[in-house]
């Protein structure tokens, strides 16, 4: 079937192109989506009469995007997700799960707009392209991870943190604060032996 674009499709064609499509394609995806019209004589000449307010509310939408694209490019979204000790999850994440996940961090995107060749199906950072317009395509990180700290020690480290590893963090900054915490009485009690000492010696001096 011959198609014409109302807007740049990837690895098809730019707006204005007539190109050839499956028939499916076209009544499934094409067609309702409105990203493409029947290359009828009809079609082909109301498109031309169009073609400047088109082309004009296209540039309007690719330089909105591009602005949201400024400050969505690189984000990170945490899914929290039960697994196993393997790091495999036990069901999946999804493009409507990190759709929810964006838009939830201020980003209104629809699953549509997330490039996602297969569900997630591990923990780890995995990287994924957002289409905020034909034209505009950023990526993004989905953290998966099982908790909220180990997905703050998973974004750290760059790599999927065990639950030995996990713990080992978590004691070693327990530790650590225990030691702060030390050093700080350490010195308020040499201030107050200080103070007693200047106390005492003035007392003798009087």
């Amino acid at each position: 079937m011959q198609v014409i674009l109302l807007e740049r499709i990837e690895k098809l064609g730019q707006m204005g192109d007539v190109v050839t499509v499956k028939p499916g394609y076209a009544r499934n995806y094409l067609l309702p989506q409105r990203k493409a019209r029947r290359a009828t004589n009809a079609n082909l000449a109301q498109f031309e009469q169009q073609r400047t307010q088109l082309e004009a509310e296209n540039l309007t939408r690719r330089d909105e995007a591009q602005k949201v694209g400024e400050k969505l490019d690189g984000h990170v979204v945490v899914l929290i997700r039960q697994a196993g000790e393997s790091g495999h999850l036990y069901g999946s994440a999804t493009a409507r799960d990190l759709a929810e996940a964006v838009t939830a961090a201020g980003f209104t995107i629809t699953r549509d707009q997330v490039s996602l060749d297969a569900v997630i199906k591990n923990l780890g950072l995995h990287k994924v392209k957002v289409r905020l317009h034909p034209e505009v395509t950023v990526s993004v990180t989905a953290n998966v991870a099982r908790t909220d700290a180990e997905a703050e020690a998973q974004y750290s480290t760059g790599h999927i943190v065990s639950a030995e590893d996990l713990q080992a963090a978590v004691e070693a900054a327990g530790a650590e604060k225990e030691a702060a915490l030390a050093a700080i009485e350490a010195d308020e009690s040499s201030d107050e032996e200080s103070e007693e000492t200047e106390s005492a010696s003035d007392s003798k001096e009087s």
